[in-house]
């Protein structure tokens, strides 16, 4: 197969500006202070402002970053949160130039990178197909054979005379990913925006991008989810702190990722304002029953998980925790519905805890998986995941002596077994 990406000492600088004001200051006396230097540039125009000092802080979001990708290849990019990922994908999408290093590509290249990118919000669903056709050079004739099937496949059929403007979010992943799926490129780029999708399209997505890798095109895919990178790659790469840390086999990278931030114990600290965001979540953290920061729990033991979250608005929200292995297996699903309980839905902060009972695991690595949703009618859209947690499974010798291990699978079961001599 012939090479259609190279990507070579690939480097993003930002220049990040640091205000330095001396201590934090009230919101009477930001005001206060903006006023009167206000006054102070009209009176003296030409003088420089002695309100504070301003530092520049270089921070480099890719860092000598090289790979190849070849023809049909479908390629997972794994990393956490502020890795890089969305920088790489906008560079390789050719929204972003790079600062150091070059990038060269082969073929027709469709994005389907953050809700907002890509299409015009002013005109209709109909119209930005057949934008977005131009775009990647096709002619109308082109773009009508493809019309009917990218139309079937977001299932808008209704809104698709509607400006995009007025669509939800799950509205525009469907219609967007549709355009970019259909139009037939010769590489595919996903970001993870299909997290807001509900989980019946993602599926049908995962289905699309194996069709489209199957077709001999290239698929690009970045997800927090490593059972859709295991299902739809054969290749994975993880993006650390803007570095290339790891390329090779999607089973082993993945299985490395998970490994990676399920070493220590983890407490998740999120933003504590998200723009733009309707629901969000601030903080998590998995905990033993006396509140410390859980690291190896004992096989029968409890845990607890806590969760701080923000409604900006009135809203509809539902959770649910998985437990997976580190390969991205589930174990365990845990959906506040299916308890019974009902979360806050109105503006304001909000604390929540689930009591996990004893899992009887057997002792290993295990991630978990916090998934925050937001339902609209029959909808659910997913809004954020938080996949960085994880602890360790150990040994409860005093509820079993014998030193178990992973060969007999997942669960372990304290069961009774009896005999007797029969006639």
């Amino acid at each position: 197969m012939s090479t259609v990406v190279t990507v070579h000492n690939l480097g993003k600088k930002y220049t990040l500006s640091h205000r330095q004001g001396g201590d934090h200051a009230s919101l009477r006396d930001m005001l206060t202070d903006g006023i009167s230097g206000l006054g102070s540039r009209l009176l003296h125009p030409f003088n420089p402002s002695d309100s504070g000092t301003t530092a520049a802080e270089d921070f480099w979001a890719l860092n000598q970053v090289s790979f190849n990708v070849r023809q049909g290849e479908r390629i997972g990019i794994i990393g956490k949160n502020g890795a890089g990922k969305s920088t790489l994908l906008k560079i390789l999408s050719r929204i972003t130039e790079p600062t150091t290093g070059s990038v060269r590509i082969r073929g027709r290249v469709a994005s389907l990178l953050e809700v907002g990118t890509g299409f015009h919000p002013e005109l209709t669903g109909r119209e930005n197909i057949y934008l977005n056709g131009a775009i990647l050079g096709m002619s109308r004739a082109e773009i009508r054979k493809n019309f009917d099937r990218i139309v079937d496949f977001s299932e808008i059929e209704k809104f698709l005379d509607t400006p995009v403007k007025r669509y939800s979010s799950g509205m525009y992943v469907r219609l967007a990913f549709a355009v970019a799926a259909h139009l037939e490129p010769e590489i595919l780029i996903v970001d993870e925006v299909l997290a807001v999708g509900d989980a019946a399209f993602q599926k049908k997505c995962l289905s699309k991008m194996e069709e489209v890798g199957s077709e001999g095109r290239t698929v690009l895919f970045v997800s927090h989810n490593t059972g859709a990178i295991l299902q739809l790659c054969s290749r994975a790469l993880i993006l650390e702190q803007g570095m290339l840390t790891a390329d090779g086999d999607a089973s082993v990278v993945a299985n490395e990722y998970l490994a990676r931030v399920t070493a220590v114990p983890t407490e998740q600290f999120l933003c504590d304002v998200a723009p733009n965001t309707r629901v969000w979540i601030r903080s998590a953290s998995l905990r033993t029953p006396e509140g410390a920061i859980a690291g190896t729990v004992p096989m029968s033991q409890e845990m607890r998980l806590v969760c701080r979250l923000t409604l900006a608005v009135p809203a509809n929200i539902t959770l649910s925790v998985q437990i997976k292995e580190l390969n991205g297996t589930p174990v365990y699903h845990f959906p506040n519905a299916d308890s019974g309980t009902t979360l806050p839905n109105q503006p304001g902060n909000y604390q929540v805890e689930v009591a996990i009972p004893p899992l009887w695991l057997y002792p290993g690595k295990y991630a978990v998986q916090l998934t925050l949703n937001e339902v609209a009618g029959q909808l659910y859209e997913m809004r954020q995941i938080v996949d960085t947690l994880g602890f360790v499974s150990g040994q409860d010798f005093a509820a079993c002596p014998r030193t178990l291990g992973r060969h007999a699978g997942l669960v372990f079961a304290q069961v009774n077994w009896q005999w007797g001599r029969v006639a």
